[in-house]
């Protein structure tokens, strides 16, 4: 049986309901990733709660988050659990990268790309000793904030067009060391406006203004846009959604082709039925 046949056995004895569950993939089937770390001592536990006093808050519905799968926000929830561990393994190989900032990236639309970030991007709020900043660079399509149930009308796309600056965008949604930048109006030329140097400015900005905070990227498709292309360039860590049988292996070899050279630092199986 294989290490990867015996995670989903393992899962489904463990699991006491009928959500889709995110699995650790730690050792990928279609291509020799880097596998990411299960080591947990000297991870730091402090809390801090910073006042927002420029962001704005919005604070979201907590209770329609579960019919949109954001569920890292409830505790001692058994696929909350995964993700913590999720966290932990991310944390521990971008510290040996001594790096901040992570890009979410999948092959192909509606593979769990969006839904992985955000409650990635909760999760890491939980723990670090710091802030997190979950970025919308969907240009094409974003939608985390309508995951979240966040009122926007203005987000990167307009900081990109010159049409707000970013501390107006910013949104606190009412969980306590997480700020979210939405995407904004969608954009049919995210590639290249991704690709100027106001963006590579900003993506500086964002990862050595504070020492204490984690940024986390949301983006299109590999197989669809050049954008995960263009942004992977800014970014310290790479990790790769892939659904349950959905994602094929040709797909996955092309995408990880794509981003040949590029620190990926694992994988994630995503929306397995158990």
């Amino acid at each position: 049986m294989s290490k990867l046949k015996k995670a989903l056995e393992k899962a489904k004895e463990a699991r006491k309901n009928s959500m889709e569950v995110p699995i650790i993939d730690r050792e990928p089937i279609f291509s020799p990733l880097k596998k990411l770390s299960t080591i947990t001592q000297g991870m730091r536990f402090d809390k801090v709660n910073p006042t927002y006093h420029h962001t704005k808050v919005q604070n979201i519905d907590f209770e329609s988050l579960e019919k949109n799968k954001i569920i890292s926000i409830c505790h001692g929830n058994e696929v909350a659990d995964r993700i913590k561990i999720l966290r932990t393994q991310i944390l521990q190989s971008l510290k040996k990268l001594h790096g901040n900032s992570l890009l979410i990236a999948s092959a192909n639309p509606g593979e769990g790309r969006t839904v992985t970030a955000i409650n990635l991007a909760i999760a890491l709020s939980q723990q670090i000793d710091g802030t997190v900043l979950l970025v919308d660079a969907d240009l094409r399509k974003p939608s985390v904030h309508s995951l979240l149930g966040l009122d926007v009308e203005r987000g990167l796309s307009d900081y990109l067009r010159r049409k707000a600056e970013i501390p107006e965008l910013m949104i606190n949604p009412g969980i306590p060391r997480l700020v979210v930048l939405p995407g904004g109006k969608p954009l049919p030329n995210s590639s290249e406006l991704l690709g100027a140097p106001q963006m590579q400015y900003l993506v500086q900005e964002m990862k050595e203004r504070y020492s204490d905070r984690f940024i986390i990227f949301d983006s299109s498709p590999i197989l669809t846009s050049a954008d995960p292309l263009v942004l992977s360039r800014f970014v310290d860590g790479i990790l790769m959604v892939v659904e349950a049988e959905k994602t094929n292996k040709e797909d996955l070899q092309r995408a990880i082709e794509l981003l040949r050279d590029k620190p990926i630092i694992g994988t994630v199986f995503n929306k397995v039925k158990l």
